[in-house]
């Protein structure tokens, strides 16, 4: 290894230290450095880290001695791996030796350390290392903060007086308020809040640890204010956050308030956002006054769990109850339409919007966009873009995602630029979007640009998402091979998701044997795939290897997996009309059926002749033919031309994607079709 390709395995390692991931790699780097004579202090601290990260503790320190004088790196992983270890005693002497080599901790360093005074219950230890935290100028961190307050929160109930006030003494170039600073306690719980009070950023690590104090300290009434100020931060709770609210819920209870509407919709609100529904809707069924807030949580909660029927309905309550929809309320439940395709639904909030005086709102704006977007109307999402006054990063990508699900790549991509060139930071979802409008119209030089820029401009992390919209670039420019080795080599292990978009690549340029190995990993890491085994099905069938394609359904079944029935949905005077394959039952049957008919026997003298590839019965094709007549997009769009006035236009939904044969102004659970003059926007590949 020469230096400088040393230098750039080292600073690759610094970056990501995560990619040796056995004993074995690590021992192969060791060697590596010490045959080239490349083991410097810092590559050694690259090693110790590594160890350390594979809990190798004695591999470390074997080579952790060997240094005259560790810097800060290797320190901060011998300290990190004996506090991981449990061997508190021994972080703590490690820290104690760090200071007396003349080495300067980092922000890095002392979580572990405050973890281990918390543990050793040294809480005279504790405060000296807070001291000394100030006094370095790193007690703005997040996670050294977070350290802290979870030191004083555990060792509040031992029984001795916490004096870190003479702490926050030391603290002349903070600004603290003088009356919280008259009225704190000589408590724990009360250091908690003044370094949550200090803090100029929280996670919910954060919050939760100030909620789990209060809760301890029998403070359920503070507990609770931080349950709402936490949600009005939109900070999304955890399983921590969840187990504090649980016991804050029984005090409640037990206090015969859980029907006061200011406590009732904190709660409500948190079991929302916990995905814990059922507990939501129980609080809110007690409430004998419910405002806006408990309204808004459900409906919320409702559209994050998937209930999208609920949040319109529970929507529909608030309205017919008299209370306000606020900006929030609208945010909430315009992702509703979207996911549901309902049109006519969301123009009628859309005028909710306007009667209410919140056409300018920023978020109910983006959310319109976006609403209008995913139901099928691009040029009503793009007019209210367009008149919007101020656009952020949500907004750009509303639009950006809409015109990529449209077709619309170039214009897409078009838009990103001018975003960047407005001042907008883009943001992950953002250049999830753009690289989807590069993969629809092929830009491959453009997405890879793109994709790049994320980490060397932006410093964003790429996400299976993005791998995923480069994977189904590649597969889309037919270059599976590549698509292949660029997924198997990706940061994190590939997930049965990022390979079905190698599959549908497959199925669409016909590579049988690639899409075997490509399912054979979909199935290792996703077992019950449904996607996956109706693609192979497929592609068994094209190729008329019925045994493979039986086997197949032989271990479907022993799975119990069955295949989730097609069904499409279209809007036609404010009702919305379902059909599912082969059904029967709609009261228009009649009349569809003949019209197809008709329009059958015409597109056959025109030379139709029936994509059959998809069908996946050995059977004749005739029947074939007879089977795919019955498809439930032909049906939803027959019904929708025999009722409505010629150039109408007809919007269909379908729950997956559609058959080749059926190839219509549909939009599938992949992106929109639009046929223009007997071309399709997807280009024929979807």
């Amino acid at each position: 290894m020469s230096s400088s390709s040393s230098k750039a395995l080292i600073k690759t390692l610094i970056k990501n230290p995560t990619r040796i991931r056995s004993k074995h790699q690590a021992k192969q780097l060791h060697a590596q450095f010490l045959r080239t004579q490349s083991l410097s202090h810092t590559s050694a601290s690259v090693v110790i880290s590594i160890y350390t990260n594979l809990k190798l503790l004695h591999d470390a320190l074997l080579l952790f001695h060997t240094l005259e004088s560790p810097p800060v790196l290797a320190w901060k992983s011998v300290i990190r791996c004996f506090t991981d270890q449990s061997l508190f005693s021994r972080a703590l002497s490690s820290f104690v030796d760090m200071r007396a080599s003349g080495r300067c901790p980092d922000h890095n360093v002392f979580p572990s350390v405050l973890k281990s005074c918390t543990m050793m219950t040294d809480l005279k230890l504790g405060e000296s290392v807070h001291g000394y935290i100030v006094r370095l100028g790193l007690d703005c961190d997040l996670y050294t903060c977070n350290a802290l307050m979870n030191m004083y929160a555990k060792l509040q109930g031992m029984g001795s007086k916490i004096s870190a006030g003479k702490v926050f003494d030391e603290m002349p170039q903070r600004i603290i308020d003088s009356e919280t600073m008259s009225n704190a306690l000589p408590s724990g719980i009360d250091s908690v809040r003044k370094v949550f009070e200090l803090m100029p950023t929280k996670d919910v690590v954060s919050w939760n640890t100030i909620i789990a104090g209060y809760a301890q300290s029998g403070m359920y009434e503070d507990a609770l204010r931080m349950v709402r100020e936490m949600a009005s931060e939109d900070i999304k709770p955890d399983a921590f956050t969840l187990s504090s609210g649980k016991e804050i819920h029984g005090y409640v209870i037990r206090k015969g308030i859980d029907a006061d509407v200011y406590i009732g919709s904190s709660l409500v609100d948190m079991y929302a956002k916990s995905a814990r529904i059922e507990d939501s809707e129980r609080v809110f069924s007690h409430l004998l006054r419910r405002d806006s807030i408990s309204y808004n949580s459900l409906v919320a909660g409702y559209v994050q769990n998937g209930r999208y029927n609920e949040a319109l309905k529970l929507f529909r309550q608030m309205v017919t109850a008299k209370v306000r929809p606020g900006p929030v309320a609208f945010s909430g439940v315009l992702p509703a339409c979207a996911h549901l395709s309902t049109l006519h639904l969301g123009k009628q909030l859309h005028g909710y919007v306007l009667r209410g005086g919140y056409s300018d709102n920023i978020f109910i704006d983006s959310a319109l966009v976006d609403m209008y977007s995913k139901c099928g109307s691009i040029k009503a999402a793009r007019k209210i873009f367009d008149r919007m006054n101020v656009h952020d990063e949500v907004s750009w990508t509303a639009i950006i995602m809409g015109h990529a699900l449209h077709g619309h790549g170039h214009e897409a991509v078009s838009l990103f630029k001018e975003m960047k060139q407005r001042g907008v930071k883009p943001n992950h979802v953002a250049f999830v979007a753009v690289l989807t409008a590069c993969s629809h119209v092929g830009l491959v030089d453009e997405a890879w640009g793109y994709f790049n820029s994320m980490t060397e401009v932006y410093g964003l992390t790429h996400e299976l998402e993005h791998y995923a919209a480069v994977a189904d670039l590649l597969g889309r420019a037919g270059k599976l091979e590549e698509a292949y080795d660029f997924i198997s080599n990706m940061r994190v292990d590939p997930t049965g998701s990022v390979w079905s978009t190698l599959l549908s690549s497959c199925s669409v340029h016909k590579n049988l044997e690639l899409a075997e190995k490509v399912a054979e990993k979909i199935f290792a890491v996703d077992s019950e795939n449904m996607g996956a085994y109706v693609l192979m099905c497929n592609m068994y069938a094209a190729n008329g290897r019925w045994k493979e394609m039986a086997k197949l359904r032989l271990r479907m079944k022993k799975l119990g997996m069955r295949k989730k029935p097609a069904c499409s949905w279209i809007e036609f005077k404010d009702k919305t009309h379902g059909f599912v394959s082969g059904d029967r039952s709609h009261s228009s049957m009649e009349r569809i059926n003949e019209f197809l008919k008709a329009v059958m026997e015409q597109m056959e003298k025109e030379g139709y002749v029936a994509d059959t590839s998809g069908v996946l019965h050995d059977v004749d094709e005739e029947h074939k033919r007879e089977l795919l007549f019955g498809h439930s997009e032909r049906l939803a769009v027959a019904f929708g031309i025999i009722n409505t006035e010629p150039g109408t236009t007809i919007r269909v939904t379908k729950n997956i994607r559609i058959c080749r044969d059926c190839h219509i102004i549909v939009r599938d659970n992949s992106r929109f079709h639009h046929f223009n003059r007997g071309s399709c926007s997807c280009g024929d590949y979807w």
